[in-house]
């Protein structure tokens, strides 16, 4: 799935997060009102709980290898050098 657009709503009881692919499909994240206080925060933290889903697809469904993994948020380090260039 390729992410075309995210949708977000505020409702009595927290957010509404919808990540929207250009194939139709969507993936919806509820996130309760303590753990978000506006857009940004609420579309973070559901970034961060679908990296913690992920663990039950790719891993056998264990725990993150790694601190690194299980503190990750899903964006990759954007100036990390290509693959072999960087000691």
């Amino acid at each position: 799935m390729h992410l075309l657009e995210t949708k977000v709503a505020h409702g009595t009881t927290g957010w509404q997060v919808d990540f929207v692919g250009d194939d139709g499909e969507a993936v919806s994240i509820k996130v309760a009102e303590g753990h978000a206080a506006n857009e940004v925060e609420a579309i973070d933290h559901a970034k961060e709980l679908m990296v913690q889903l992920t663990a039950y697809g790719t891993r056998g469904g264990g725990r993150s290898i790694n601190s690194y993994d299980a503190a990750s948020n899903g964006n990759f380090d954007d100036d990390a050098p290509i693959l072999d260039t960087w000691h």
